[in-house]
């Protein structure tokens, strides 16, 4: 059984998210001990517990330890399989988090997940994100991925459902040439006045005018708004709350993305270590703005389980395999 420590690197559930997901497809055990030992409320959330039980129920694994708060945790898993998953984070949660782990064991064989919680939260990618931005590029290269958002999910409440369809998929190497060119905006509000959505969209547009505006303006069990705004291989996002002026919500967005295009490397930031598990497992390569602390604990976790990922410059970064 592979040991590993849960607080190295990054330290947080990334770690637990990656190694359940590399441990599926691997066919290979795996003990984690000290999970977020060094973050305030050390143990695993009701968000990586998710991500767990959705890998598990994708390869038939054994657990122990899966519960809120556990340090150390064990999966050992079976065969991977085309199964159909409904899942309740139980809080407002990361979805696109959860979806993280389940997605590269789902596209094997192919499977379906429902997921409630969280669509929009802080510290994770919205699910616009995830949508707009990681989906073409791994649809470019050979996914098949249908995503059908039911209902928005913020904190604290949530009750947002994601519902996600996977195909059996082989992966081409990542190739910048693959890339997607595609550009928008997308305000969305739920439980809230029509103009907080049109003043977010306009803020936006003001600050990247020619970019398509779609709005959506929900009702639902959680309130709260958000924008996120892309092209291509790079996002940004940004999340409203109660006091925040809507334009100030746009305009984060916007200038979010603008700063992103304009940093070196052909995809973001964030999905470059988004896309580590798919460089390791079918090769290529990408540049990015650098080699961030998540994207470094991730190439270890990776080093860990056979796949070398090699690093190199700084700005931009350089990942292969």
């Amino acid at each position: 059984m592979l040991e590993i420590d849960g607080s190295f690197g990054e330290g947080g559930g990334q770690v637990v998210r990656t190694a359940v997901a590399l441990s599926a497809l691997t066919g290979t055990p795996v003990r984690i001990r000290k999970i977020r030992a060094g973050r305030p409320k050390p143990g695993l959330a009701a968000q990586h517990c998710t991500a767990v039980r959705a890998v598990a129920l994708a390869c038939g694994a054994a657990l122990e330890g899966c519960s809120a708060g556990s340090g150390t945790l064990v999966f050992e898993p079976g065969a991977i399989g085309r199964t159909t998953i409904a899942l309740d984070i139980g809080t407002a949660g990361s979805i696109p988090l959860v979806l993280q782990a389940w997605l590269p064991v789902a596209l094997v064989h192919g499977g379906s997940v429902t997921l409630t919680g969280g669509t929009e939260v802080e510290k994770s990618p919205t699910i616009d994100y995830f949508m707009q931005v990681f989906l073409p590029l791994l649809r470019a290269h050979g996914a098949e991925v249908r995503v059908e958002v039911r209902a928005r999910g913020y904190y604290p409440a949530g009750g947002g459902e994601v519902h996600v369809a996977a195909g059996p998929s082989v992966i081409a190497p990542i190739d910048p040439a693959r890339f997607p060119n595609e550009q928008g905006i997308l305000s969305c509000t739920q439980n809230l006045p029509d103009h907080v959505a049109d003043r977010q969209a306009a803020a936006a547009s003001a600050v990247l005018p020619n970019f398509p505006v779609t709005i959506d303006r929900r009702t639902g069990k959680s309130t709260g708004t958000s924008v996120t705004a892309w092209a291509g291989a790079k996002g940004a996002s940004a999340l409203g709350r109660l006091g925040l002026p809507a334009e100030r919500v746009g305009r984060a967005a916007a200038e979010g993305l603008l700063a992103a295009c304009a940093a070196p490397g052909a995809v973001d930031e964030h999905l470059a270590d988004q896309l580590l598990v798919y460089l390791a497992l079918s090769g290529g390569r990408y540049t990015a703005p650098t080699a961030s602390r998540h994207a470094l604990t991730a190439c270890s976790l990776l080093s860990t389980f056979g796949y070398d990922i090699a690093v190199s410059g700084t700005s931009p970064a350089v990942f292969s395999a």
